[in-house]
């Protein structure tokens, strides 16, 4: 009765694409925890034999898989599934928003990124390196880290367009943009706003985006409409040189 049970098995294994020089698709989180797992198996396996040899059989070839994928990084069940655990999930962030100030005023304010931390709190602060490059810190949630990255402009249309993204080597990758439109009423700027946060590769990078994701992904969301607000206030029409 077991025999077809066993042979299906085993068929399996053999059926999976064991390959020495595959790119790893698990993070060493997941393979620590595979080596931990498929040694105990392995040896709770070998001793059940005697007594019971199919099971035995059985707990040894997923033992050895288990210690297959934590030695070298690679899943072939992930593999056929296309599931990679070493790519975190980046956050992606679009909203617009509508303020009561002239475009020009707008943008310009925009573009001089240390202005940025007055309204973001995710931000603490940019400083401007030149004129196309800037260097970031970031507020995270706790204070648990602390990033940071330089960041330069990669296009720009004056008065309607500012695009960014961090430098080759940052400890995270970061990219946005800023789009600018006079409202149909011709008073006011409709703000397009795009940021990304790409964490690296790697349990730290899964460890970051798990941070990220929730918690600060709002924080981000809540300082773009934060502007809003920020705009009524006095330092940006001092700023825009508005009446008071």
């Amino acid at each position: 009765m077991n025999k077809p049970i066993t042979n299906e098995i085993f068929d399996a294994v053999k059926n999976l694409n064991f390959s020495g020089d595959e790119s790893p698709n698990i993070d060493s989180g997941e393979r620590g925890i595979s080596v931990v797992a498929g040694g105990y198996l392995l040896l709770k396996s070998l001793g059940s034999i005697p007594k019971h040899p199919i099971l035995g059989l059985l707990g040894t070839a997923a033992a050895g898989l288990l210690l297959y994928r934590g030695a070298t990084g690679v899943c072939p069940v992930y593999k056929q599934l296309g599931k990679d655990t070493t790519d975190p999930e980046a956050i992606n962030i679009t909203e617009t928003i509508i303020v009561n100030a002239p475009r020009s005023a707008v943008y310009d304010f925009w573009r001089d990124f240390s202005n940025l931390p007055k309204f973001m709190g995710h931000l603490k602060s940019v400083q401007t390196i030149n004129d196309n490059e800037s260097h970031w810190e970031a507020n995270t949630p706790g204070n648990i880290i602390s990033l940071s990255w330089n960041a330069e402009i990669t296009r720009e249309e004056e008065g309607s367009y500012i695009g960014w993204q961090s430098l080759p080597g940052s400890m995270i990758d970061n990219a946005g943009k800023v789009e600018f439109k006079d409202t149909l009423s011709g008073t006011g700027t409709e703000i397009l706003v795009e940021i990304n946060y790409f964490p690296p590769a790697g349990s730290v990078g899964r460890g970051l985006a798990t941070l990220f994701n929730g918690v600060f992904e709002d924080m981000i969301q809540e300082d773009i409409q934060n502007f809003k607000s920020y705009a009524e206030q006095a330092d940006f029409k001092r700023f825009a040189g508005l009446a008071l």
